[in-house]
């Protein structure tokens, strides 16, 4: 995310002044995202030195910016891939794809600047950016994730959740990574533990990821993650928490009362109006 320091740009100056943070967001990434370069020079400056060389221009103050050429970043699975323009000494410019480490992004999203977060339309105390990287991975209680009895006794062997299945290769590839890093393994090797680590705990989030394979248990059954536990008509959400769903239970609107006889059942007053009953209109 490119933003200038100063209010030359009036379409970033226009940006800014939107009241609405979400709003505000939207039209500042409007308008970075056509920057190809950081600016560290004014663009008017410039153009007044063209049509006159002989005036000494105006002190200008500076973006600020580095100068650097800024990449394309694209998601590739669960990578981000930065593609920049390479200039050639015999040949036109080719693209060269590097892939950006959550290392890389966490460090540069953590030096955002706060005046840069609140015209970005960020609440620096509840939405720092580098907070949508995690470093620590919060474990659910074992309530979420019970183990269930194998043979109905509850003495006997349990099987364990899904979800602490996940949490168990989350912790292997974690360690994995640790002890990569502590021996001094070359770069591509403890890059693919980072790898396999990240795809343990994106198929512990989300198990239907678009173009990544399922994680699957040792049945063959994928695993459901917790993305399917809270979603959907039968999830958590809309099945348990904003509607009761239980078990042995049935449902209708004919029901016994404490005011009625043993022998009698009630039947709502709208229901009553509505229901048709037989009548015989013939002698047989």
């Amino acid at each position: 995310m490119l933003t200038l320091n100063s209010q030359s740009d009036p379409e970033f100056v226009a940006a800014i002044n939107t009241r609405d943070a979400k709003l505000r967001f939207k039209r500042v990434w409007a308008v970075c995202k056509k920057k190809r370069r950081c600016e560290n020079e004014d663009r008017q400056q410039n153009k007044d030195e063209e049509f006159a060389p002989g005036m000494k221009p105006a002190p200008v103050e500076s973006h600020g910016g580095c100068g650097n050429v800024q990449p394309q970043v694209r998601q590739v699975a669960l990578q981000l891939k930065a593609a920049y323009e390479v200039a050639q000494e015999d040949g036109p410019k080719r693209k060269e794809s590097v892939p950006i480490t959550p290392e890389m992004a966490h460090g540069i999203l953590r030096r955002i600047s706060e005046p840069d977060l609140r015209n970005m339309g960020l609440n620096s105390d509840y939405a720092r950016p580098e907070w949508m990287i995690l470093t620590v991975l919060p474990v659910p209680p074992p309530p979420v994730r019970p183990s269930i009895s194998m043979d109905g006794t509850g003495t006997g062997m349990r099987g364990e959740d899904d979800l602490t299945y996940k949490l168990g290769d989350i912790i292997r590839a974690n360690g994995n990574v640790k002890q990569a890093i502590r021996e001094g393994s070359p770069q591509h090797i403890a890059r693919d533990f980072e790898e396999l680590l990240q795809y343990h705990v994106a198929t512990y989030m989300d198990n239907d990821i678009a173009g990544q394979p399922r994680a699957l248990q040792k049945s063959g059954r994928p695993v459901k993650a917790i993305r399917a536990r809270l979603k959907g008509k039968e999830g958590r959400l809309r099945g348990n928490l904003m509607g009761k769903r239980v078990d042995f239970s049935a449902r209708t609107v004919i029901t016994g009362d404490a005011n009625i006889s043993l022998h009698e059942v009630g039947v709502p007053r709208s229901i009553a109006r509505t229901l048709t009953y037989p009548e015989t209109v013939t002698p047989y």
